[in-house]
């Protein structure tokens, strides 16, 4: 019969294994497609046994967290965030629930006359001023999408002052302005050089396209378009069987 102690150090260090490599995870130290340490390593880090490691490391495989590659070691895995199709949700809130520090960058600012393409899209007049703002979202440092807006500034003239610099437009959107309706359009397309370069991924990757247009009344408040890598995403609609009178 084995030592009770001896039992209880054991199922100690396979837990101080596996918050130590979670930590390095969700902290961002260890980005998605890092391979952490191979097994034999940390079996003398730790001064274990092989299986005390591998059971660790098996129960963040089973959450998700990271994946074993035959012959090539044990990598972070990239994240895959699902989202609802009927909701609108925040990005930063998305990145957090996959356990992973979300980060932000504002590319470009622009405020500039609709136009006709914008115009159209919004029933604005061609000279009616728009924000255009394209950004950056990360989840542990790695590109999560990419998000490009225009918002109405006669809807909603404050974001003529806001320099979105710090809180992304959707954020703010969010907690500033109510909408009434909402109108979303998903599609696929293969990543242009442009797309490629600012998610990170090879040219011609699939990746995930998620049009939106909200309405608070009559009035159009803004259109966005966020791009995904096709890999790493996932929409979701919940359903019910409809009512029969």
């Amino acid at each position: 019969m084995r030592n009770s102690g001896v039992d209880l150090q054991e199922k100690s260090l396979h837990e101080r294994i596996r918050n130590d490599v979670e930590r390095q995870i969700m902290s961002g130290e260890w980005p998605p497609g890092y391979r952490i340490p191979f097994e034999h390593e940390m079996t003398r880090q730790y001064a274990c046994s092989r299986m005390t490691v591998n059971k660790a490391l098996g129960e963040l495989v089973q959450r998700g967290l990271i994946e074993r590659r035959r012959r090539l070691g044990t990598f972070v895995r990239q994240p895959h965030a699902q989202s609802a199709v009927l909701d609108i949700h925040d990005i930063e809130r998305e990145v957090q629930s996959l356990g992973l520090a979300y980060s932000y960058r504002l590319d470009r600012r622009d405020k500039r006359s609709a136009g006709e393409k914008d115009g159209a899209a919004m029933a604005l007049a061609a000279d009616a001023p728009v924000l255009d703002l394209t950004c950056t979202h990360f989840a542990g440092g790695v590109p999560f999408c990419v998000e490009h807006r225009i918002i109405n500034v006669t809807a909603v003239p404050d974001a003529a002052f806001a320099d979105f610099s710090e809180v992304g437009p959707g954020t703010w959107l969010l907690k500033m302005v109510p909408w009434s309706a909402a109108e979303h359009r998903i599609s696929a397309v293969s990543a242009d050089r442009k797309i490629a370069t600012a998610l990170g991924i090879a040219f011609g990757t699939a990746c995930l396209v998620v049009d939106r247009r909200t309405w608070h009344g009559p009035d159009h408040i803004t259109r966005v378009r966020v791009i995904y890598p096709g890999d790493r995403h996932a929409l979701v609609a919940q359903f019910s069987p409809s009512q029969k009178s």
